[in-house]
Parts: structure tokens; C-alpha cells; sequence
């Protein structure tokens, strides 16, 4: 499921794992280097600051998750260097019982604001990336129930 408006983006999917799993994998260095194309060979510098390159441009990006485990919220404070960083997406897991799904199924959401800035050009670049990374994290954590346990594949 995706919205978007000239402001905001939204990306959702329902991910056939507990919501702490989903969670681990939206916010840690492990799980971004595999889902976020902003953030290639992601590596955590410091406590909750990971260094990665954009796959389109190469460029050096910078992200601080700003994590609330306990609401499985959690802010990316985005920028080209650590020092310049400014609150531009947000992720939201839901734990699926709390909507009618399964123990072990959630709903992850990854919203997005546009900057004044942002050219339409990049703004249109940012909601497709969101709509394929929500993909992404919605099949990387279906494959490893696969390979855990091959009957719950999907």
C-alpha cells in the first residue's frame, strides 16, 4: 500500500513476522545495508549513527535512528554529513494482532516529508525508493522464515 502528496509519502506492507523482528530490521546497520538503496555498505559508527552511499549517485549519506522500541517507532534523521542532519522519514511497526492479523504477522510503514528544497525530480525518485524498499523488507523477512522454516513460506 503507498500515498503520497506533493508533502508526504506513505509505503506499508504487511511482513509475515513478529513486529520486534520487523522492527530490528528497519533500524539496524545489518537490516538497512540490505533494504535501504540510500544507505549501501551501511555501517554504524556510532551508537544509533550509520555511514552508507547511495546506490544511485554514490554519494556518502548519513542517518541517525532516533528508535522508540517500545512503540516500534522509530526517526531517520537523514543528511550528507553527521553534523547536518534533519528528521525526514519515520517507521511505524504495528504489532499484527493489534489489527486483526496474526501473532506472528505486522504492518511496517515508512513515511516520508519533502523538504522545501527537493526538486521534483528527487521527490519522485524518493516515493518509488520507498515503494521498492518496502518491498524489499517485506521479502528479505519472508525469506528468512523461509529458510528457518520452509512451511511458512508465503
Amino acid at each position: 500500500m503507498t500515498a503520497s502528496s506533493a508533502i508526504c509519502h506513505v509505503a506499508s506492507a504487511l511482513c509475515p513476522v513478529p513486529a520486534e523482528r520487523a522492527f530490528g530490521h528497519l533500524t539496524g546497520a545489518a537490516g538497512m545495508a540490505q533494504w535501504c538503496l540510500g544507505m549501501m555498505d551501511c555501517a554504524e559508527e556510532k551508537p544509533a549513527l550509520m555511514r552508507g552511499r547511495s546506490l544511485f549517485d554514490g554519494a556518502e549519506a548519513w542517518v541517525r535512528v532516533d528508535s522508540d522500541p517500545a512503540k516500534f517507532s522509530a526517526e531517520y534523521w537523514c543528511g550528507a554529513a553527521p553534523d547536518a542532519l534533519t528528521p525526514r522519514i519515520h517507521a511505524r511497526v504495528i504489532p499484527g494482532p493489534s489489527l486483526g492479523y496474526g501473532a506472528h504477522e505486522c504492518l511496517a510503514t515508512l513515511l516520508a516529508w519533502r523538504p522545501a528544497a527537493m526538486s521534483d525530480e528527487r521527490w519522485r525518485r524518493l516515493m518509488v525508493t520507498h515503494e521498492t524498499e518496502i518491498l524489499l523488507i517485506r521479502e528479505q523477512l519472508t525469506r528468512e522464515i523461509a529458510t528457518i522454516d520452509p512451511t511458512k513460506q508465503e
